[in-house]
């Protein structure tokens, strides 16, 4: 959930990010997520902390802001 919040608080005073943050959201939400808990549209755990292992080695990290815009330029980059 920390993470979310980060990632919210990282991309929300910049508008010219959003469809990217929107796109990548709907990437990585597991489709049926209404049958399961939390029924929250959401990445799946396991999903978040095999990211945020790869990225900075260690599963309870929270991302910068710099990070997270960072990779949502790079995605808007690559379409």
């Amino acid at each position: 959930m920390r993470t979310g919040w980060a990632v919210l608080r990282a991309v929300a005073p910049r508008p010219a990010l959003w469809p990217t943050a929107l796109r990548q959201w709907r990437r990585t939400v597991p489709s049926g997520w209404w049958r399961r808990w939390p029924f929250l549209p959401v990445p799946a755990g396991e999903y978040v902390r095999f990211r945020l292992s790869t990225q900075y080695g260690d599963s309870q990290t929270v991302p910068s802001s710099a990070d997270v815009l960072n990779y949502l330029a790079w995605c808007r980059q690559w379409g």
